[in-house]
């Protein structure tokens, strides 16, 4: 019987397309799409979500990899990437249900210790996880999905059986993590109507 839902972050709670954070600061289109390629780059950005490498450090190769006038562009990005994100559609509304049930929400997330550290002064987001039992950023901890030692600790934290949880990702590489422990894993396709359909199919009680 599932008892425990845990959602990861980007494209399943909040819309993260790199292009769609930049353009609003970059009115061309070809010079949106080639500074959100520098400042989104997964080069940068796994490290960072692992916590090896700090947001200053990020901005330094920003500005090698960008001429100067583009760099200060692409830094002004990074600096409100996570006051520019946005909910995704209908999933604030079935998480805010869901905590009416009064059901156990969780958030896993590989994601910077800056979103750790500042997603407080975002009040959607704020407010979106208000109410989580618990949050596991991989940028604190030094740990990343899809591998088995986030799950585990996320399990070992918060005293959690795994065929108890169902985890809810964009990402087959991380629901398959997720299964390698014992988690119950949901493939998030953007559709939260869908996501509604499947919890009460298993007679969740939302």
């Amino acid at each position: 019987m599932l008892k425990n839902y845990i959602f990861d972050f980007g494209n399943v709670l909040a819309n993260f397309y790199p292009e769609q954070l930049t353009a609003p600061f970059v009115q061309d289109k070809e010079l949106c799409r080639k500074i959100s390629e520098v400042v989104f780059d997964r080069i940068l950005w796994d490290p960072l979500d692992a916590g090896k490498i700090t947001d200053e450090a990020l901005k330094e190769e920003i500005c090698k990899r960008l001429p100067p006038k583009w760099a200060e562009i692409g830094c002004r990005v990074y600096d409100n990437w996570i006051s520019s994100l946005t909910p995704v559609a209908g999933m604030t509304e079935l998480v805010e249900e869901m905590k009416r049930a009064d059901m156990n929400l969780y958030l896993l997330s590989n994601i910077s210790i800056g979103f750790a550290e500042g997603h407080r002064q975002v009040p959607w987001i704020c407010e979106l996880l208000s109410g989580f039992r618990g949050c596991v950023f991989s940028g604190t901890i030094g740990i990343t999905k899809p591998g088995k030692e986030i799950f585990d600790y996320l399990l070992k934290t918060y005293s959690l059986k795994a065929d108890e949880c169902l985890f809810i990702d964009d990402s087959i590489m991380n629901i398959k993590g997720a299964e390698t422990v014992g988690i119950n894993g949901y493939l998030f396709d953007g559709d939260a109507e869908k996501l509604r359909d499947y919890l009460v199919y298993n007679k969740c009680r939302i």
